[in-house]
């Protein structure tokens, strides 16, 4: 029986959704680097098309009200779509993806801290910063699966924490937005701003080749393989995962929401012993329980 929308059960259930669609991204664009994507290509359409499919369904407004509030989206659309990717994938050239995990997968933490200095709303209770600090361990455990060797890569690494920051400025800004206009409208202005500070990455990759730059190999989506992973990339985590997460970061609360992305590493290792053959030991077995168990505590309602 699926619980009423009004309840908090029900966004609880939409936020692990979520997180089930963004823990199989990372599997679905490790296959299209497979297949001759570069990282800049794959984001960048994946925004486009997302947006294609949005405008699709919401049509009637165009532009926000006011010009405070087109600004917000457009920062909510660089940090939480072309500035987190970017910095992550670079990131994941440069360090070992163990550091790059770890680092990226810190974001909670620093929406915890940010929103609990911006909004009173937002301050968690001792049991709750206590279930946090539990999940995050977990998350740790999931992330190493049993190799505890973090080797040093100050670039690589600080584009990861870039990469973390960039996601906690976009879960903070765009929470100013709630109850102003529908989560429909938030998620495709998002990715119309995604997609068009993308384009200047593309050039950015290609050294300012033109030619290099929009050489994309379209052929390769007559393979089945490819044209599915691409499928789940902009339908389920960009145009279901965004547009359902902003509508849980309004009901939930941003910390509490947030504290979901330190499942992520759990369901992409799932994703990989099932469709790539990954091997996962009992050091991450061990994390996902305290995952799971650090999630309840920190979820539950504060008396």
């Amino acid at each position: 029986m699926i619980p009423a929308r009004n309840s908090l059960a029900f966004w609880h259930i939409l936020a692990i959704a979520t997180i089930a669609f963004w823990g199989t991204s990372f599997v679905s664009t490790k296959v299209l680097l497979n297949h001759g994507f570069t990282a800049v290509q794959i984001f960048t359409l994946r925004f486009a098309v997302t947006y294609l499919l949005l405008l699709a369904i919401n049509h009637k407004q165009f532009r926000c009200t006011n010009w405070k509030h087109e600004l917000i989206l457009f920062i909510s659309g660089i940090t939480g779509c072309t500035l987190y990717f970017w910095a992550e994938n670079t990131a994941l050239t440069l360090s070992p993806s163990s550091n790059v995990s770890l680092i990226v997968c810190t974001n909670p933490l620093l929406t915890m801290i940010f929103g609990g200095i911006l909004y009173k709303s937002e301050r968690l209770g001792k049991r709750q910063i206590l279930g946090c600090l539990i999940t995050f361990v977990g998350m740790v455990l999931v992330v190493l699966n049993g190799k505890f060797i973090l080797k040093l890569s100050p670039v690589g690494d600080l584009l990861a924490f870039t990469s973390a920051i960039m996601w906690a400025v976009y879960s903070l800004v765009v929470r100013q937005l709630n109850g102003k206009y529908n989560s429909l409208f938030i998620t495709r202005k998002m990715f119309f701003y995604g997609t068009l500070t993308s384009i200047p990455a593309l050039f950015i990759e290609a050294g300012g080749n033109t030619s290099k730059a929009l050489d994309i190999p379209w052929q390769n989506f007559t393979e089945p393989v490819v044209a599915l992973n691409f499928l789940c990339l902009t339908v389920f985590s960009s145009m279901f995962g965004y547009l359902i997460w902003n509508k849980v970061l309004k009901q939930l609360g941003t910390v509490l929401a947030s504290n979901y992305i330190y499942a992520i590493p759990l369901v992409t290792i799932i994703t990989a012993v099932i469709a790539l053959g990954e091997h996962i030991t009992a050091v991450a077995i061990a994390g996902a329980a305290a995952i799971v168990a650090g999630m309840v505590m920190a979820e539950m309602k504060r008396k």
